[in-house]
């Protein structure tokens, strides 16, 4: 039977932090419109406070978490445990995204000392918890965790910073359904 918690227990924040993967949901307002879920990995999520976790959007193909964050706010985040005792962990809340250019980016940046791929974060999720929720994850499969992959790492390297911006303003200013997503892809270095 699954427990909700009012903060992040000790207990939770380990659980947390030694996941490798965890899962973001969001979707637009209305009926219409695409859901959206997906995966994150490398050492890219914190917890900040007993309510409040922040994680590094790295630049992708798509842009459709940080658009429907933009337009209503509401996510998830799913943690399953794929490795030890199982255990999922939904954290239900409210997000807000900030770029490289607001004034809070950088507080929230100082959480992450040592992320991986600088050049390819384009922005950070911060998380406000309404709800955090364990389940059994009994039938979750075990699967051993054999390291990071180094094609972001690489696809980054070769594009070079300015490359990025350009990637963003082509990729990331829009999501699937037309929303707004990222600010900075159309005020960047370049245009």
């Amino acid at each position: 039977m699954g427990k909700e918690y009012e903060r992040f227990e000790p207990a939770l924040v380990r659980f947390i932090g030694n996941q490798h993967v965890f899962f973001v949901a969001t979707a637009p307002t209305g009926d219409e419109g695409w859901l959206n879920l997906s995966p994150k990995g490398l050492d890219s999520l914190r917890v900040l406070d007993d309510r409040t976790l922040a994680y590094l959007d790295f630049t992708g193909s798509g842009v459709e978490t940080i658009a429907h964050l933009r337009e209503n706010g509401r996510i998830i985040v799913c943690f399953c445990a794929l490795e030890g005792p199982p255990k999922i962990l939904r954290v239900q809340g409210r997000g807000d995204v900030f770029e490289p250019d607001d004034p809070e980016f950088a507080d929230l940046r100082a959480n992450f000392p040592d992320a991986p791929l600088e050049a390819a974060v384009r922005a950070i999720v911060r998380v406000r918890a309404e709800r955090i929720r364990d389940a059994c994850g009994y039938a979750v499969p075990l699967y051993e965790f054999q390291g990071e992959r180094s094609q972001l790492h690489d696809w980054a390297d070769r594009k070079g910073e300015a490359g990025m911006v350009d990637y963003r303003r082509e990729n990331n200013a829009r999501s699937l359904d037309g929303l707004p997503g990222l600010r900075g892809s159309s005020s960047q270095r370049g245009s």
